[in-house]
């Protein structure tokens, strides 16, 4: 397999994802911190609006995290095609999102001409103590 090497880094895909969701990215919903040769960072501001009933972090957030760092995954390795789209998103819940910053660590599990296969893992509190884990493909325009 050829080593997967990213053609942006954080700040490209960064300002990718403003130019295309300006009005989602004045609220700062999530902000790429890393990326490397298959794999990214993202960090999305903790707010009192992602808690359940519980006091942990809603599901459908952490979805919605998993979702968007698996496509910043893919942007970040093949550039400005945002017309990728996500054909399947898989998800176990660990344990409770505790309140806090919500960090995903996405890797790219294979890059090919049609769908893109990202493993994303989910934390507040450590990535030693992930609240989720995800797999994501894309399906990639062609």
């Amino acid at each position: 397999m050829a080593k997967l090497q990213p053609v942006l880094d954080a700040d490209g895909v960064n300002a990718l994802l403003q130019r295309a969701f300006p009005g989602a990215n004045q609220a700062r919903t999530t902000i790429i911190t890393e990326v490397g040769p298959g794999r990214l960072h993202m960090v999305g501001p903790y707010r009192e609006g992602l808690l359940r009933p519980g006091g942990v972090i809603s599901g459908p957030t952490l979805m919605s995290i998993a979702d968007s760092a698996a496509y910043a995954l893919v942007l970040a390795h093949i550039g400005d095609q945002l017309m990728a789209v996500t054909s399947q998103l898989n998800i176990s819940f660990l344990r409770g999102a505790q309140p806090g910053d919500i960090h995903a660590e996405a890797e790219l599990l294979r890059l090919g001409r049609r769908l893109a296969v990202c493993d994303v893992r989910i934390w507040t509190e450590g990535p030693d103590r992930l609240a989720a884990q995800a797999n994501v493909t894309y399906a990639l325009p062609g």
